[in-house]
């Protein structure tokens, strides 16, 4: 029974989160929404935000192991940007965008959030720097834009969008970007062509 309370308080949790952004979620709200009593919040979690991180962390699991299949046969540009397209879409649906930038908007106000929020942020940042040393690691775009600091302006980028998704309600603006990366992606090609290591010792070409 007690797996069953807490799995139902996570669920609650995210869909007031999601559904009421951070400022409209509390122990009542997320009670009612699970039909148990508030205290409940505080007995299995020990409060509201430590339940939103255990929201927050289910929802990573899932969706970590979903994006893991999404991207296990990406190998070039063109790939990468279907990817990340679909990606975006699936976590814009799932709310998931929302939970995690809901947590990271409330951390702005309350300091004690902002270091469980920013760990729990690593591991998609190791996600897509290794998705991304995959597709151009050995490259020259890789040495124009190295894996690493595009997967910390990826990060950036996704909290940003979800906020612009607020003045983009039919997500054509949006839409319309993705497909840019799409068309361009093609194009990159000659940046991700690994050229060829020559040995040590190994006489020049004339």
């Amino acid at each position: 029974m007690t797996a069953d309370t807490k799995g139902r308080l996570i669920e609650a949790a995210t869909a007031v989160l999601t559904a009421h952004g951070y400022g409209g979620t509390s122990a009542r709200t997320i009670a009612k929404e699970a039909g148990v009593n508030s205290a409940l919040v505080f007995y299995h979690f020990g409060g509201v935000d430590e339940l939103l991180l255990a929201a927050l962390d289910r929802s990573s699991a899932e969706r970590m192991a979903l994006h893991a299949e999404t991207v296990a046969e990406v190998r070039t540009l063109e790939d990468l940007a279907e990817a990340a397209t679909r990606i975006y879409r699936d976590d814009l649906d799932g709310g998931h965008i929302t939970l995690f930038s809901e947590l990271v908007a409330a951390a702005v106000a309350k300091p004690e959030l902002r270091e469980p929020v920013s760990r729990r942020a690593e591991p998609w940042l190791a996600f897509i720097e290794e998705t991304l040393e995959r597709v151009i690691g050995g490259t020259p775009l890789a040495r124009l834009t190295p894996p690493k600091d595009l997967a910390n302006a990826a990060i950036t980028f996704y909290l940003g969008v979800n906020l612009f998704t607020v003045l983009d309600e039919d997500r054509s603006r949006t839409d319309s970007l993705f497909a840019m990366v799409r068309r361009l992606a093609p194009r990159a090609k000659l940046l991700t062509m690994r050229l060829p290591v020559r040995r040590k010792g190994a006489p020049k070409a004339q």
